[in-house]
C-alpha cells in the first residue's frame, strides 16, 4: 500500500535551517506530482509547494518563496524540503502527499517543526 514517511523535523532557532525528507513506498513515486502541506496548532492544512513528477516545475505559497526549496530524486524515492531562514510562524506539523494541492491523495504522519529561541 502507499506509505509516505516525513522526516528531519525538530527545534531550530530562528534564521535557522532544516530539510525535511518523505520516503515513499508502495506507487510509481516518479509518475506523481508530489505536495508539502503544513498545519499549525490550531489551524487549517496549509499547502506549501509543489513539484513536478520529473522536477521541471515547482510551485511555492507566497509565505515560503524565497525561502523553501523542494527537490526530488525519483530513484531514492524521495521528496525533500529545504527550509531556510526559519521564522516562528513557520512552526507547524508538516507531511508530504501524492498529488496536486486540488487533488492530494495519499499522505504521511507528518514531522514537527518548532521554530522558537
Amino acid at each position: 500500500q502507499v506509505q509516505l514517511v516525513e522526516s528531519g523535523g525538530g527545534l531550530v532557532q530562528p534564521g535557522g535551517s532544516l530539510r525535511l525528507s518523505c520516503a515513499a513506498s508502495g506507487f510509481t513515486f516518479s509518475i506523481y506530482y508530489m505536495t508539502w502541506v503544513r498545519q499549525a496548532p490550531g489551524k487549517g492544512p496549509e499547502w506549501v509547494s509543489t513539484m513536478s513528477p520529473g522536477g521541471g516545475s515547482t510551485r511555492y505559497s507566497d509565505s515560503v518563496k524565497d525561502r523553501f526549496t523542494i527537490s526530488r530524486d525519483n530513484a531514492k524515492n524521495t521528496l525533500y524540503l529545504q527550509m531556510n531562514s526559519l521564522k516562528p510562524e513557520d512552526t507547524a506539523l508538516y507531511y508530504c502527499a501524492r498529488g496536486t494541492p486540488e487533488r492530494l491523495g495519499s499522505r504521511g504522519q507528518g514531522t514537527q517543526v518548532t521554530v522558537s529561541s
